[in-house]
């Protein structure tokens, strides 16, 4: 008789089967509690594939793509499941490339065939055919060299040279159908889980794949172009192939011929660039524009960046004041409560606009006004004597999580304002296919700064990046087409320097704190880099912002 194992599923069931059954079997017994089809499993507290065999009793946990963990497996593997299409549809030598994040999902590009929109409706539909047959993703364990001379003979050069600089003996590859590839992340069981997304055409041989988000679980909504940041991750894209880095593999060869710190100074100039741009822009407009508004998702260096705009403007002969939203917060008494009782420091009410707006106003028009100093200890507002009196044809510059919204500033007329969206829009990723989200970027710097500033350990800063992503969604994002101005924080090569910041502060989260799958994750991605020495960092970079010795944060 063969024996028999528990599985208690969160503690609301508990059910045996044989020792050896798959997890995909066992989570077929508990598909009743999810809304869509389970991706992925956990095991007390590691994230396991569905098709482990599983030999003794455990706690489990699964998740669908209405979850983070689950939305990430949805999410590659639809990339994998594009992949194949493009291979069986266009040709095997048809390679695609994941190129960036845009509109919650993916813009990427077809070499080797033109395409045009009935070419990308075909696409659709043979992942549509695909997703039907059931193709089971097989996950193959094999030796770092024989996976490089897979992919030589497959002229899969990009791969060829990510694996040169990962130290493993071996590593996993995914097989669907007769299509084999490198992921350094968890895939889904088969094509059957992954049943909703679409492909837009955009123009010459892009397209972009959207699917379903965990705040959208239920279907894939219609892709909205954002024309602007789309330019932005173009032009970026751009460069990057100009300077001759355009993935981990030539970031690190860079690291590995010595070259860095001449890298660096080539990747603050464009940066920079960028400031010079900006301020030139409000220069020939300066009879219009009052105030400068600068807003952008967490960690994106909006501190660094409005300080550095300002020393650009004076250059131009032009008179700046910073104004903090920060001091203007409510006191805590009458800060807005979430359904869960916590204070909702994130929302627009959470900021006395009235009182922000008056102050504007009378700033303006060449009034002296007190400014207020938050008190975060006490949770209220002080005055300490700190007036300000502008003169006439200043520029005031504000930066915050709200200041491309027009209810902050709703006193001041639309042509009297000139607004600033800014993220690390990073173009870099680890091969064709494998990219590298926008918001791994910003954690990254964020756990850096967190511990450096707060003294905040890593579980903690990752316990806390789901609310400040649901922040950034109902707070930021829907703001940024009003932007006149969009820039790129992104450094090509920050994180080979983040490395070396962060990489031993996610290796301190132990294997029972809930936060450690997403720690394991991003160590896997921080593999792909060498690290590179912070001596060559500027002190008026933006990424000192988070890893300490900037002149402008203290």
């Amino acid at each position: 008789m063969a024996r028999k194992i528990k599985i208690n599923f969160r503690d609301l069931e508990t059910k045996e089967f044989p020792a050896g059954t798959t997890l995909k079997e066992i989570s077929d017994s508990f598909a009743h509690y999810f809304n869509f089809p389970i991706l992925i499993g956990k095991l007390g507290n590691d994230i396991v594939e569905l098709s482990e065999p599983i030999t003794r009793s455990y706690k489990v946990d699964f998740f669908d793509r209405s979850d983070y963990v689950g939305n990430s497996i949805y999410g590659r593997t639809c990339q994998f499941l594009l992949i194949l299409a493009v291979k069986k549809l266009l040709g095997s030598d048809v390679e695609v490339m994941i190129e960036h994040s845009i509109d919650k999902g993916f813009y990427c590009e077809i070499y080797g065939s033109e395409i045009d929109k009935p070419v990308v409706e075909r696409l659709e539909a043979k992942m549509k055919e695909l997703s039907k047959q059931d193709l089971i993703f097989q996950k193959l364990s094999v030796s770092r060299l024989d996976a490089t001379k897979y992919f030589e003979s497959k002229g899969q050069m990009d791969k060829v040279e990510a694996l040169r600089y990962i130290s493993n003996t071996y590593v996993n590859l995914y097989r669907v159908d007769d299509i084999y590839d490198y992921f350094y992340g968890k895939l889904a069981y088969s094509t059957s889980q992954i049943d909703d997304y679409k492909l837009t055409y955009i123009k010459d041989n892009g397209f972009v794949l959207n699917y379903p988000t965990t705040y959208n679980p239920d279907f894939t909504l219609d892709y909205v172009h954002h024309e602007m940041l789309f330019d932005k991750f173009l032009s970026y894209t751009k460069w990057g192939k100009i300077v001759d880095v355009t993935n981990a593999a030539s970031l690190n060869k860079v690291v590995s011929y010595g070259k860095y710190g001449e890298f660096i100074r080539l990747a603050e100039v464009y940066y920079n660039n960028q400031l010079v741009e900006v301020a030139d822009k409000i220069n020939e407009n300066k009879e219009n524009i009052k105030i400068v508004l600068i807003a952008g998702p967490s960690s994106s260096g909006k501190t660094t960046t409005s300080k550095k705009l300002q020393i650009y403007l004076q250059s131009k002969g032009l008179k700046t004041y910073q104004l903090s939203i920060d001091d203007y917060f409510m006191d805590r008494d009458k800060t807005p409560v979430l359904p869960n009782g916590e204070l909702d420091t994130e929302s627009l009410n959470a900021v006395d606009i009235t009182l922000f707006n008056k102050h504007l106003t009378k700033l303006l028009d060449g009034e002296k006004v007190e400014i207020p100093e938050f008190n975060f200890v006490l949770g209220k507002r002080e005055y300490k004597g700190n007036y300000m009196k502008i003169e006439k044809g200043s520029i005031i510059i504000i930066e915050g999580l709200h200041a491309l919204n027009n209810d902050l500033t709703m006193s001041i007329d639309r042509r009297n304002k000139f607004k600033v969206y800014i993220s690390p829009l990073t173009q870099l990723n680890i091969d064709n296919h494998n990219r590298i989200h926008t918001s791994d970027t910003r954690k990254l710097r964020r756990i850096a700064r967190d511990n450096l500033y707060r003294g905040r350990n890593a579980s903690e800063t990752l316990g806390m990046w789901s609310s400040i992503r649901e922040g950034e969604e109902k707070y930021v994002f829907p703001h940024q087409d009003d932007a006149d101005y969009i820039i790129n924080s992104a450094l090509l090569y920050e994180i080979g320097v983040l490395k070396v910041y962060v990489e031993p502060l996610l290796f301190n989260i132990n294997s029972d704190d809930p936060n450690f799958p997403e720690a394991i994750r991003l160590i896997n991605l921080l593999r792909n880099f060498l690290p590179i020495p912070s001596d060559q960092v500027p002190n008026d970079s933006v990424l000192r912002e988070f890893i300490g010795g900037s002149i402008f944060v203290k």
